[in-house]
């Protein structure tokens, strides 16, 4: 699952370009609407027989989306935050996809109610994770049944404990994040909650489980990446390649042989370079990146050796952008925009042959509108929907 870090209270909507049919899920009141998207043009065969749908879950005034997880192409949960102009202040957002229409799920016993939800999980259709602040100074944990949501009380999480990524499996969750600027693991299982601070100094952002009890946990030690392993029921910290200024931000893996984290590594300037660090089941190796600046935020896998990355490329800002990798890297592009725009991708889910990648756009005036992306082999296109462009060949493993 894929984490972001707080953004700053943030001004009204956008437009955004391309819209899926049945995509809208409720009518805005009008000092929220959203500019009316243009249909995408027809489809043809793009290179590696892909295409790509735009649409948006509508959210309020500044909708962000920060994180997704999906069960299947008709099961899958969104997360991110709306501001709410009548009570100043931002607010948490759950939304789900039936395959058809997008709509908003509450939270019930939600008295101060959350802010912003940074990461979402789903262990089966019943037990759904979320995770992010609340407008209490607590870090905001919430369970969902598939149709409601309710506020979980954690008593060993406390004012100054923050929390940015959290992944599930059946009977076990795991959320992860920062206290007093080391590394902070919460798991809940059927026996309770415990949780682990590491010896390191650090934040974690992204964290992945598998059914066996294997995990990793992946963030910022500060002036290099952090990485954690769980493993035999305890979580420990793991060597990783030597790169200074770099860090991770999310992590998939396949297996105990197989894992993949990203993030960047920030230089002079402002300008970030891709992160992609590769298990194999011994060590972390870094893999060749296609570009040589971009922001990589989520992963995800499809469970045969293939991985999505999603992210933003500064050199074509206002264009969907993921890496597909499997026995190397090449980079994805959605449609290209004609007014000047932002697009950044900050997570990515993979279910059956969909891909679906989540996140905003933000348009000259600083205005913020949530976006979501899906990409389909040409077989299951849909009439509306528009090409996708690879660049460059695949880099070597």
């Amino acid at each position: 699952m894929s984490r972001r870090l707080p953004r700053r209270a943030l001004p009204l909507c956008v437009l955004l370009t391309g819209v899926l049919t049945g995509a809208l899920v409720r009518t805005m009141p009008a000092a929220h609407a959203h500019a009316e998207p243009p249909r995408p043009r027809a489809a043809e065969r793009g290179p590696v027989g892909m295409f790509q749908e735009s649409a948006t879950a509508r959210l309020q005034s500044d909708g962000s989306l920060s994180d997704v997880a999906g069960l299947s192409k008709t099961d899958i949960w969104a997360v991110g935050q709306e501001d709410v102009w009548e009570a100043w202040q931002n607010r948490g957002v759950i939304t789900h996809w039936d395959g058809a229409a997008w709509t908003e799920v509450g939270i019930r016993n939600d008295a101060s109610s959350a802010g912003h939800l940074r990461s979402v999980a789903a262990a089966t259709p019943r037990e759904i994770w979320a995770v992010g602040e609340g407008h209490d100074g607590l870090p905001y944990v919430v369970r969902g049944d598939g149709s409601v949501f309710d506020r979980v009380s954690v008593p060993q999480l406390g004012t100054g404990d923050w929390l940015g990524g959290v992944d599930a499996v059946p009977g076990r969750m795991v959320a992860v994040g920062g206290r007093g600027g080391q590394p902070l693991i919460a798991t809940s299982t059927a026996k309770g909650w415990t949780t682990v601070k590491g010896k390191s100094k650090g934040m974690l952002y992204g964290v992945a489980l598998t059914r066996k009890g294997d995990g990793w946990a992946v963030g910022d030690g500060g002036s290099q990446p952090l990485v954690m392993r769980l493993s035999d029921g305890a979580w420990k910290s793991v060597p990783t390649p030597s790169i200074a200024g770099g860090y991770l931000r999310d992590v998939s893996m396949q297996g105990p042989k197989k894992a993949v984290a990203v993030g960047g590594v920030y230089h002079d300037g402002g300008k970030i370079s891709p992160l992609i660090l590769e298990w194999n089941g011994k060590r972390w190796r870094r893999a060749e990146a296609p570009d040589r600046y971009a922001e990589l935020y989520g992963v995800t896998g499809d469970g045969k050796g293939h991985f999505w990355v999603s992210g933003f490329d500064p050199a074509h800002p206002g264009e969907a952008y993921l890496l597909r990798g499997g026995s190397g890297w090449r980079v994805v592009r959605g449609e290209e925009s004609a007014r000047p725009r932002t697009m950044r991708l900050q997570a990515v889910t993979h279910v059956g042959d969909l891909t679906m990648a989540v996140g905003h756009v933000v348009d000259a005036a600083d205005r913020y509108t949530d976006v979501i992306e899906r990409f389909q082999p040409a077989e299951a296109k849909s009439d509306a929907a528009a090409p996708v462009r690879t660049t460059g060949a695949p880099t070597a493993r």
